[in-house]
């Protein structure tokens, strides 16, 4: 075996061994893993997603998260109608972004064993949630498979940039435990004012 062979077995060997024993592994076992959806996360912004959110947990008998979602009188209201028990609904208000509505809730959501999720979202911000929700849930393990809502005439292409950004933030909230952006702002808010 020559040289670029040998670089190329060794070049495998570490990349399966961060894949089995380090960093890799939690992103490993989130694509593996063989659980059936357990929870259902619902990202506010649209009364449409929380109904969509709250058939599906009726439907299959699944406990439902709702962040950053309608007001709580109505959200309440929407559950009533939906015919399911407050206990089976939690609305919470911590995200204020796409980034956050994952970060804010991923650490619970492995201490409480869920290895599956169904995230339900518009259909034109599903790509770059799937993609945020992949970095941040994947680290723990967690596994998405996503429920496009339709949002028909409302949909507004996000563009690439957008969902690569937000990646970039998912990536080093991973690996410093903080939102960058945030970071960003207070050292150059010029480049966060509005025109």
């Amino acid at each position: 075996m020559g040289l670029g062979g040998r670089s190329l077995l060794l070049c495998a060997a570490v990349m399966a061994g961060a894949g089995i024993a380090g960093p890799l592994r939690p992103f490993v076992e989130a694509a593996l893993t063989n659980h059936q959806p357990q929870r259902i996360l619902v990202l506010g912004g649209d009364a449409d997603r929380e109904r969509m959110g709250l058939n599906l947990a009726r439907r299959m008998k699944l406990p439902l998260v709702v962040s950053g979602g309608t007001n709580p009188e109505y959200a309440q209201w929407l559950m009533r109608d939906a015919g399911l028990e407050p206990d089976m609904v939690r609305l919470d208000y911590r995200a204020k972004d796409t980034l956050g509505n994952f970060t804010s809730l991923v650490d619970e959501l492995q201490r409480d064993g869920v290895h599956h999720l169904l995230l339900v979202t518009s259909e034109d911000h599903l790509p770059r949630a799937m993609a945020v929700g992949g970095i941040v849930a994947g680290s723990r393990g967690i596994r998405l498979t996503g429920v496009p809502v339709s949002c028909q005439s409302r949909c507004r292409d996000e563009g690439l940039g957008k969902r690569f950004g937000d990646g970039l933030r998912a990536a080093a909230w991973v690996v410093t435990g903080r939102d960058l952006k945030l970071w960003a702002r207070r050292k150059w808010p010029q480049l966060f004012t509005a025109p």
